[in-house]
């Protein structure tokens, strides 16, 4: 038979971690400056105008099923808040969707939720009643 392997234990006791600190006492030591962290200034950037975007019916190519889509979102929107904004819609809507290429999908036919939700949201709709 063959020798058994030098093995280190890696599940053994464990030493202090902290070991170096332990003689340490903070008795009569100064107490540090006061660290004062500048509020960010939320004024100074101009709030997005959200625009108008339209909303269409589309069921081509989709096997007969009724879609929504959300269209025309200006430069002034990022991905990241037509990503935001998707997802807002779908959970008021109740529905599944998903947001492709600056154009937000939206499964079913409800048209006036969606309408709602997006005047809400400040964007004036134009399209589909």
């Amino acid at each position: 038979m063959s020798r058994p392997k030098d093995r280190i234990a890696v599940n053994g006791p464990q030493g202090g971690l902290n070991a170096a600190f332990a003689a340490l006492h903070l008795d009569g030591l100064p107490v540090g400056p006061e660290i004062s962290v500048p509020e960010p200034d939320l004024t100074s950037a101009p709030p997005v105008k959200p625009g108008r975007v339209v909303l269409r019916r589309e069921t081509a190519h989709r096997g007969g099923k009724t879609v929504l889509v959300v269209d025309g979102f200006g430069f002034q929107h990022s991905e990241a808040m037509i990503e935001a904004l998707g997802k807002r819609l779908r959970n008021g809507c109740g529905c599944g969707g998903t947001v492709r290429e600056r154009v937000i999908e939206l499964q079913g036919n409800q048209p006036a939720r969606v309408r709602e939700l997006l005047e809400a949201e400040g964007f004036q709709v134009a399209g589909e009643r």
